[in-house]
């Protein structure tokens, strides 16, 4: 490209994202709030926001999660729910983990003397305890409900070599076998899948950098069912792999736009929870359309089947409009928690710090 095209180019780019922000920021002041209380689980518009299709319509609830006076969540990183429909938030800010109940009223938070570096992945076990991946700490810890760490996959802030294939380089997620072994999904500067043994040992890996089934590029987050398969978001190769649980390639979901959170349910017939990313900066032609994400899908997990788009406007702070789906969950009544990195992913967009603190916390209920 010569120099003249490349500069106009960049004015070009630059008019766009100008443009996008200011388009933002004026939604962002003129959208209503709402006054209508529905108990402590947040506020909804007066006329309630529904987005979603067929069996799967969600009302969305503004302001859900309560904090007390002087708490803030920077970004949230990951959410998770446990048997008692408690929803643990892993924050990137002072609180590393927050925990509400169902309806948004806060409980407690902990974390602060763990030694977390970044908030990244959360999941929960059966029995209701917690594996928390710290992608910058490169290491997975196993913590009670309260925040007793019981266990520590991994060597904390020693990463492995870039792309060597052994744990961990920014590894990003952890699932559970229904056997209890785990799953570690290793990340950023590494494109492998970890599986260990319930205490901790490791048994095998796979994955490579690549575009071919069985490899990865960006391995974001993992999941697993009833039956024991194994489903990981191949971030930017725009898919979701499947393996069995000794890591053979089974299949893979396609027309994703950069799947980031995933959560898979339990049952005979589960539904698969995709937090999409969407566009990222250089896509500036697209970042402004419509159903391209951000936005949350819905798929039969054992079919490979999209049920529903949910969300299906362009980037935004109005109620039915995501910034960055990062990670995702769903309560015991199918409600849906999405966990977002807004603060973070907007400079990657705009090239700038928002103005504001960005929402980082959405919570669906599924309307029936």
């Amino acid at each position: 490209m010569c120099y003249l095209c490349s500069m106009r180019r960049h004015r070009f780019s630059g008019a766009i994202n100008a443009r996008a922000s200011r388009q933002l920021e004026a939604r962002s002041a003129t959208r209503s709030r709402g006054d209508d209380a529905i108990g402590l689980s947040g506020r909804v518009a007066p006329e309630p926001v529904i987005i979603g299709s067929g069996e799967y319509r969600y009302q969305v609830v503004e302001n859900w999660g309560e904090l007390p006076p002087g708490m803030r969540y920077v970004d949230v990183a990951a959410v998770c729910v446990d048997s008692k429909d408690h929803v643990y938030l892993f924050n990137r800010g002072e609180h590393p983990v927050i925990v509400f109940d169902r309806d948004g009223r806060y409980l407690r938070s902990w974390g602060q003397d763990i030694g977390f570096t970044r908030a990244h992945g959360a999941s929960i076990g059966p029995d209701d305890l917690l594996y928390l991946t710290d992608d910058q700490g490169h290491a997975v810890r196993k913590c009670t409900p309260d925040g007793k760490v019981l266990m520590t996959i991994g060597m904390p802030n020693h990463p492995a070599p870039r792309f060597s294939g052994e744990p961990f380089n920014l590894c990003t997620h952890t699932a559970l076998s229904p056997q209890g072994d785990i799953y570690v999904s290793d990340g950023y500067q590494n494109a492998r899948v970890h599986k260990y043994s319930p205490d901790g040992k490791l048994l095998f890996s796979w994955g490579r950098p690549g575009t071919a089934p069985g490899e990865f590029n960006l391995v974001h987050n993992i999941a697993c069912d009833d039956d024991g398969w194994v489903y990981v978001a191949d971030r930017e190769n725009h898919r979701v792999q499947v393996f069995d649980g000794s890591g053979k390639y089974q299949g893979q979901w396609n027309n994703l736009a950069r799947p980031c959170g995933l959560f898979v349910g339990r049952g005979g017939n589960p539904l698969a929870i995709i937090g999409e990313l969407g566009p990222e900066a250089v896509s500036m032609f697209s970042r402004d359309a419509p159903n391209l994400g951000p936005r949350v899908t819905i798929v039969d997990a054992h079919k490979g089947e999209i049920l529903a788009y949910v969300g299906t406007r362009p980037l935004g702070e109005e109620p039915g409009q995501f910034i960055a789906p990062h990670g995702i969950a769903t309560d015991s009544r199918g409600d849906v928690y999405v966990a977002e990195v807004s603060n973070t992913y907007w400079p990657i967009l705009f090239g700038s710090k928002p103005d504001h603190e960005l929402r980082c916390l959405q919570k669906l209920v599924r309307v029936t």
